[in-house]
């Protein structure tokens, strides 16, 4: 999670929501109704592949989402998925300064 809460501070400049995340996880964060919509559906897209289908993405489009956003949240977080599945595959340690 050090990593991705680096990744947010470094691109938006989060510090405070990168902090309370890296702490806490994204349950009580301070997140709008869509941002929270979307952190449970890429949770449930990482723990549960099987279990999404397309009342998944019709709960985001409920939430306000286009469809060009959930194909990009889907992205971000199977592309998320995928590379630290390569990363424990391989035994790759987190970088120094993140670990």
């Amino acid at each position: 999670m050090r990593a991705h809460a680096h990744d947010l501070r470094a691109e938006v400049g989060e510090a405070e929501l990168a902090d309370h995340l890296e702490r806490a996880g994204w349950e009580d964060a301070p997140l709008a109704p869509a941002e929270r919509a979307a952190c449970a559906w890429a949770e449930k897209l990482t723990l549960r592949p099987r279990e999404m289908s397309a009342a998944d993405a019709a709960g985001l489009r409920a939430a306000g989402w286009s469809d060009r956003e959930i194909l990009e949240i889907c992205q971000v977080a199977a592309y998320f998925n995928f590379i630290n599945r390569i990363a424990d595959g391989l035994g790759v340690d987190p970088e120094p300064d993140l670990a």
